[in-house]
């Protein structure tokens, strides 16, 4: 059972992560704010270095909490190169 500071965090992870996906239309895939002690973790997949900056200038507009880790993963999946090879 998920206590009330636990659903608060989830609550505020999922306005971040819908902020984000707004501001880039979809230039990033499988998304996720982590909420960690006082700050958060920004998980996910873009092609470019470009779409992941974005990712971070919109994290850090849409709140004063500090990004403490990065982990947005840069490069194309092999599904996308293959598609892009036809």
């Amino acid at each position: 059972m998920m206590t009330h500071a636990q659903d608060i965090n989830s609550e505020e992870e999922t306005r971040l992560e819908i902020h984000i996906q707004a501001r880039l239309s979809g230039r990033v895939r499988g998304l996720r704010v982590v909420r960690r002690g006082n700050g958060f973790v920004l998980q996910g997949h873009t092609p470019t270095y470009y779409a992941k900056q974005l990712v971070l200038q919109a994290a850090m507009q849409a709140t004063a909490l500090p990004i403490l880790a990065d982990e947005i993963e840069v490069g194309y999946t092999e599904e996308e190169r293959q598609m892009g090879c036809d």
